[in-house]
């Protein structure tokens, strides 16, 4: 059976803007559970700040790929068709909520209070949402051939 070219129209010379964005927010909220583990561990305060830039460099490199994406999902009928981007975009919308609160606890409050326990309770289960939202945005490029070019998909017929 054939895949079908859904082609993303935030793109750079053919290739989808949101995928290039996401890695950079995820590293940071995964990164912040290892910064809030430390603090736990240490109680030295760098940890604390290091915390609070992941927690806001993940926030905001997440809402602006969340961004770029939702505007594939909205433009692209073939997109908007699929029930799994509608997953995928509801679970990012929760990981995104849930990570804008650890940020605003974090930007708020002390550390003490802050990190142990919610701060670290907010990142883990930030990561936990990471890796569910990530596979669903992995089967609508690998299952589905959400932005992948006609002459990949060509590739990948020959090599099969």
């Amino acid at each position: 059976m054939e895949k079908e070219h859904l082609v993303s129209t935030v793109s750079i010379l053919g290739h989808p803007i949101h995928p290039m964005l996401i890695h950079f927010p995820v590293a940071a909220l995964i990164g912040l559970i290892a910064t809030d583990l430390a603090y736990m561990y240490t109680q030295d305060f760098f940890w604390a700040r290091a915390s609070l830039w992941l927690a806001g460099v993940g926030m905001v490199g997440g809402w602006l790929s969340g961004a770029v994406g939702l505007v594939d999902l909205l433009s692209v009928a073939q997109i908007r068709r699929l029930v799994i981007a509608w997953s995928h975009a509801l679970l990012a919308v929760m990981l995104l909520s849930l990570a804008t609160l650890n940020w605003l606890l974090r930007a708020e409050g002390s550390a003490d209070l802050v990190i142990i326990p919610w701060g670290l309770y907010l990142s883990l289960l930030t990561g936990l949402l990471i890796g569910f939202t990530s596979m669903l945005g992995g089967e609508l490029i690998f299952d589905h051939a959400v932005g992948v070019s006609p002459e990949k998909m060509a590739e990948r017929r020959e090599k099969s």
